[in-house]
């Protein structure tokens, strides 16, 4: 099954968090390729796809956050209207719930970051469609 790791960071929601957080990883020498930010009022959460997640938990872990490691599905679509309507229906239709999602565009290739349950059960539905379901080198690479 190819999963892909992100790194979630729970942190307090004020001024310089992100700043703080990507100077850590920068000094770790680890590089963020894509990163989320949602709040929900004094506290919040980073979501980010980086170079090396086990590397940027522990060391978040040692300045002081509460960081884990998700499993998740980077699964490649067309750049085009509609692609995204295409993978949320073949999940819908399998009953899958998609918990969280973010998305990119990079060398021309449409990545959706798809966080489910069950991510053995939403990657074959969305293999069984004909989608690539990107390897976490899959995912750097892009």
């Amino acid at each position: 099954m190819n999963t892909v790791k992100l790194v979630a960071v729970f942190a307090e929601n004020k001024p310089g968090q992100v700043a703080r957080v990507a100077k850590i990883l920068s000094d770790a020498g680890i590089n963020i390729r894509c990163i989320t930010v949602a709040s929900s009022g004094a506290y919040g959460v980073m979501k980010l796809l980086v170079s090396q997640p086990e590397l940027a938990c522990r060391t978040l872990k040692q300045e002081g956050f509460a960081a884990t490691l998700m499993d998740v599905i980077a699964v490649e679509m067309a750049d085009k209207p509609g692609a995204l309507h295409a993978v949320a229906d073949c999940l819908f239709k399998s009953n899958v719930n998609v918990d969280n999602t973010s998305g990119f565009v990079a060398n021309n290739r449409a990545v959706l970051v798809v966080e489910v349950h069950d991510v053995a059960r939403a990657s074959d539905v969305l293999q069984k469609q004909g989608l690539h379901v990107l390897t976490q080198d899959e995912t750097l690479a892009i």
